[in-house]
């Protein structure tokens, strides 16, 4: 039998155009994804990831390295409690690349929504994840997710699962605050299909284990 755990909902996020500071108080100097493909994953710390200027063209890290499945996931309005949209993983599928973690190709890393351009002038919304730990436990599981629309980063979210032990199914469910977008952004986004990305980075123990890719498409309804 499977175990679950619930972690509490958390909220992290920056406004849109937020510099990061180096301790003086001047930027911190952006990175390449060469430079930290050339530093290896072992070596890439969230800050890292938080230093690139855009979203990646590739992956940082191998499909092999996390021993986490994600199986389902679900975004919904907190204001009026409507569900945006949901994605389950088969649990055929899901037992499979636990198995056997290589058997997932790049291209199933990256996904992509369709998604209403209403969307972007929301307030809150709630995002539920489940996902599922194979054989090995995951010490301090932490997710920083960067979103961007060309070279201009959008918002940040830093999220921490804490431990999860083997075999465990584990949901927790985040509140996003979203930042306003200026109404001219919001145009040029839904006029650029596929133009928004986000990198999704998961650290175990401060080390990159998994590294996935969204692209996202705003239409007018």
């Amino acid at each position: 039998m499977s175990k679950s755990s619930k972690a509490p909902s958390s909220r992290g996020s920056t406004k849109p155009g937020d510099a990061r500071r180096k301790p003086d108080g001047g930027a911190a100097r952006k990175v390449t994804e060469d430079e930290l493909l050339a530093k290896g994953a072992e070596h890439i710390t969230p800050d890292d990831v938080l230093s690139i200027g855009r979203a990646t063209k590739g992956f940082l890290v191998s499909n092999t390295a996390s021993g986490v499945v994600f199986t389902k996931f679900r975004v919904r309005d907190m204001d009026s409690n409507r569900t945006l949209f949901e994605v389950k993983t088969p649990e055929e599928d899901v037992e499979a690349m636990l198995a056997d973690p290589a058997s997932t190709v790049d291209s199933e890393r990256e996904v992509h929504y369709v998604l209403p351009a209403a969307i972007l002038k929301l307030q809150r919304l709630a995002a539920f994840i489940e996902f599922k730990v194979g054989a090995e436990p995951v010490q301090n599981f932490h997710m920083v997710e960067v979103h961007y629309f060309g070279e201009r980063k959008l918002k940040v979210f830093n999220f921490n699962f804490g431990f999860c032990i083997p075999g465990s199914l584990n949901t927790c469910e985040h509140i996003y605050e979203i930042p306003e977008l200026e109404q001219c952004v919001i145009d040029e986004m839904v006029a650029c299909p596929k133009g928004t990305i986000s990198d999704s980075f998961y650290f175990a123990n401060g080390r990159l284990v998994m590294h996935n890719k969204c692209a996202y498409t705003y239409v007018k309804s």
